[in-house]
Parts: structure tokens; sequence; C-alpha cells
């Protein structure tokens, strides 16, 4: 069996967090409905594009544009989410290592799949060997179905595997698979949050993942 390393996308590979911003206020603006900070959607992302929208929109999916808000988001965000995205420093460098090194590589976000495949299609040229994201087929993060699928396409050992995220739902993910987690502090949620919510090993560059997947 391989050595694994599974990756969590917005946060974790890559800077997405103003064009959600945008996306979303385009949705809200479109609707009558007041736009939000990026300090808010920092607070709102992770757990999906449904319970972004659930979150930015008053009354959430109580609210009667709640669907076509979402709609209206995911067909903007798709034809935007290339303006501001990019890569953290240090993330090609650290993937391209982990290639040259045998690991195999997954992305597994609870961004919608398209997106997701898009993404990485678009930024890491062939250095993640499966992408999954949101659908209905797989239940979304911190289930575990989407990481073990991801480890079943592999042929990955638990053993030699590591979950890497920037949030909660990442070190949840990680338990409920049973993986090693390792948390960044790059990402959407600061230290003392994470250490809050359990992390046990946080890395402050994308080089120091390598120091720990020897």
């Amino acid at each position: 069996m391989e050595k694994g390393a599974i990756f969590d996308l917005d946060g974790t590979l890559l800077y997405t967090l103003e064009d959600l911003k945008d996306s979303v206020n385009y949705s809200l603006a479109k609707f009558g409905y007041p736009c939000r900070t990026l300090d808010e959607v920092r607070n709102f992302v992770g757990n999906g594009v449904k319970l972004l929208i659930e979150r930015a929109l008053p009354e959430g999916e109580k609210n009667p544009d709640f669907k076509e808000c979402l709609t209206c988001f995911k067909e903007h965000y798709k034809k935007n989410m290339y303006n501001k995205t990019r890569l953290f420093d240090g993330i090609d460098e650290m993937l391209a290592e982990l290639n040259s090194r045998g690991y195999k590589i997954a992305v597994v976000s609870n961004k919608f799949d398209v997106a997701v495949k898009e993404l990485c299609e678009k930024y890491f040229c062939g250095k993640i060997e499966i992408a999954i994201g949101e659908s209905e087929e797989v239940r979304k993060k911190p289930a575990p179905d989407s990481v073990l699928k991801a480890m079943e396409v592999l042929n990955c050992n638990p053993e030699l595997t590591y979950y890497i995220g920037d949030s909660e739902v990442d070190i949840e993910t990680a338990k409920n698979a049973g993986l090693k987690c390792i948390s960044v502090s790059w990402g959407y949620k600061d230290k003392d949050f994470l250490k809050e919510h359990g992390a046990s090993t946080i890395v402050d560059r994308p080089l120091e993942i390598l120091k720990i997947l020897k």
C-alpha cells in the first residue's frame, strides 16, 4: 500500500476567500440583501456552499430566496473563481517534493465538486491524483466518506497517510477517518481556534509539512 497526503483545498492549498466573498455579495445584492465583509465570509466557510449561503442570507434556509440565491452564487462563482484566487506561498514546492518522495496526493473539499475539480486542474498541473468535492453521492466532511474514497482509489495505507487542513472540520474529518492530522496556520482559522478544537500538530509554512511526512 502507498503513503498518502490528503489536503483540504480552501485555506489550505488555495487562498480563495475574496472570490468567495465577491460571489456571495453578488448573490445577496441581486436579491436586495446587505453585503457581507471579508471577515464574515471567513467565518462562514468550511461546511460547503449551502451552509455558506445559509449563514450569509438573512433567515438562512427559511428565507424564500434561499434556493435562488444559492443557484445564483454557484453560477457566479463558477465564472469568477479565478479572479483573485492564488496558491499560498510554498504550496507548489511542497507538492512537488511530496511527488518526488512517492506520496499519493488527493484533495478532499466541501466546495461543490465541479469547482474543486476545475480549480485543481488549473492550479496543480497534475501534482494531485484525485480531487473530490461535495456531491449528493458522498457525505461531506466531517464525515470520512470522501477521504476514505480517495484512499481506496489511491491504495493508501492509513498508517502512512496524513490529512492536512485549516479548520475544525478538517480536524474532525481526520479523526473520523482514523488519520493523523496536520493543521495549517495560514488558512481561515487562527492557531488559538485550532488548538481549542483539538489540533495537535500545527505548521506555519507549507515546507514544514515535509519535515513531518518523512
